[in-house]
């Protein structure tokens, strides 16, 4: 057999194989791989920058309605509220103040109103040192007793800032503390934690038991 014969042989038996692997391929005879599970997207709940209270900054900031803050709408000046406990010297929350949980320390000795509001004017608070403060400056009144984590919260540490640590780029946004703890209860909530990396791969870990 000459040259051109074996050449056209061997195209030709290339052209059946080939055939044969394209035919293959459209009746799916090796199989295909399973498709990917689709990744789930993150939940948006953890995507929020928002925090999980609205301080009095921020209402004042936002020009919304202050009347919540009014404590003379309903108690008068030259009246100084009158608590009430009860057989063991716990406060009684009136029902005008339901919505409020006291639980300022484990011991439960600083659930009293007016260790931190002034009695004698409701639209200040008071600190250890006798100063008044207003809402705004509430951070300044939890300082007087958290020192250490006051001074945590001035250094950045502590807390929520944002903004640019350049300050020659721009000012910072130092959140107050009741932008995360409840003044009344300030143990902070615990938050189920954000899901970690995808690694886009599959995984070759044996399913577990049951």
């Amino acid at each position: 057999m000459n040259n051109g014969g074996r050449t056209s042989l061997v195209l030709g038996a290339l052209a059946v194989i080939f055939t044969g692997i394209f035919a293959a391929f459209l009746a799916d005879l090796p199989g295909r791989p399973a498709p990917r599970p689709l990744i789930p997207l993150v939940d948006k709940s953890f995507l929020s920058t928002a925090t999980v209270r609205i301080s009095y900054s921020d209402l004042v900031k936002a020009k919304e309605d202050l009347s919540d803050f009014d404590c003379y709408g309903c108690h008068q000046k030259s009246k100084p509220p009158v608590l009430t406990f009860d057989e063991n010297q716990k406060l009684i929350v009136p029902k005008a103040h339901r919505d409020i949980v006291m639980g300022h320390g484990s011991h439960g000795r600083n659930n009293n109103c007016f260790n931190c509001h002034n009695e004698n004017n409701l639209l200040v608070l008071q600190p250890r040192d006798g100063r008044d403060l207003k809402f705004s400056e509430s951070t300044l009144l939890c300082g007087s007793c958290h020192g250490p984590t006051f001074r945590d919260w001035e250094a950045g540490v502590h807390g929520r800032t944002s903004g640019y640590w350049n300050r020659d780029l721009g000012a910072i946004d130092r959140k107050d503390c009741v932008n995360c703890h409840d003044p009344h209860s300030p143990k902070f909530p615990s938050r189920a934690p954000a899901p970690g990396p995808h690694s886009l791969h599959e995984s070759t870990a044996a399913p577990a038991a049951h």
